[in-house]
């Protein structure tokens, strides 16, 4: 590996420097070799179980959606991201919030490919009010105070079993909306369209790892990835509405 970069040096540079790099370089390519592998695996996995019901979602403007609408013709592949910004809540959650911040900015370039919409657990006009006051121009926003998609989907903490529970550190009697991103695929048939779960973001209820994050939405987020790229990596930094 020391040759094949051989002719890539930065201005003052030490041969200590370009060799440890070149050693970090070859790990980069694994890991690029490895995410390609998840990927290929994500590809193949077999369709989920079927959609329990054609959920109604309250959307902007007094109108209601089923989850059949959500998707556009000729595009099968739908993404739900639950947003934490349930009606107990004063302020979303801030790691929610950076997140679809840096998703707003993709949301022209996501659309070309698949179906994409946000949904949560207050009533829409709180929903949409708040997205207006961030500037997002390009999110769909729905809400799901009227249905049990949350619930079914882990879009809140209801259907978690005990074990989990304790798991993730949940006090008795405590509720809270959670942040999942699921994906959906819509099949033709002779009978109809079926739509069936196809991925979820399961890594946030995974067993717990030392000196690991969650991590469950990190391929998704620049504002990881960057830090990620700098020698103060993370840190403790965590994402606040307002700095």
């Amino acid at each position: 590996m020391a040759d094949v970069l051989h002719h890539l040096t930065f201005p003052n540079e030490t041969q200590r420097y370009r060799e440890a790099r070149n050693e970090l370089l070859a790990e980069e390519m694994e890991l690029r070799r490895h995410l390609e592998r998840v990927a290929a695996r994500r590809r193949l996995l077999p369709l989920g179980g079927e959609v329990p019901e054609d959920y109604g979602f309250d959307a902007p403007g007094g109108q209601r959606r089923k989850f059949s609408e959500l998707f556009a013709t000729k595009k099968d592949t739908l993404a739900v991201y639950s947003f934490m910004y349930g009606p107990e809540r004063a302020q979303p959650c801030p790691g929610c919030t950076h997140f679809l911040d840096g998703i707003d900015g993709s949301m022209p370039h996501i659309l070309e490919r698949i179906n994409f919409v946000v949904v949560a657990k207050s009533p829409i006009e709180r929903i949409v009010d708040f997205a207006r006051e961030r500037g997002w121009r390009h999110l769909s926003f729905l809400s799901t105070a009227g249905n049990s998609y949350s619930r079914d989907y882990f879009g809140d903490s209801t259907s978690l079993s005990p074990q989990m529970r304790v798991q993730q550190e949940f006090k008795d009697g405590e509720e809270w909306d959670m942040p999942i991103l699921n994906v959906f695929r819509r099949q033709g048939g002779p009978s109809g369209d079926t739509i069936r779960h196809f991925w979820g973001s399961e890594m946030l209820y995974v067993p717990p790892e030392a000196g690991q994050q969650y991590r469950h939405n990190d391929l998704l987020d620049p504002l990881w990835n960057m830090l990620d790229l700098s020698p103060e990596g993370r840190g403790d930094f965590e994402p606040k509405l307002v700095y």
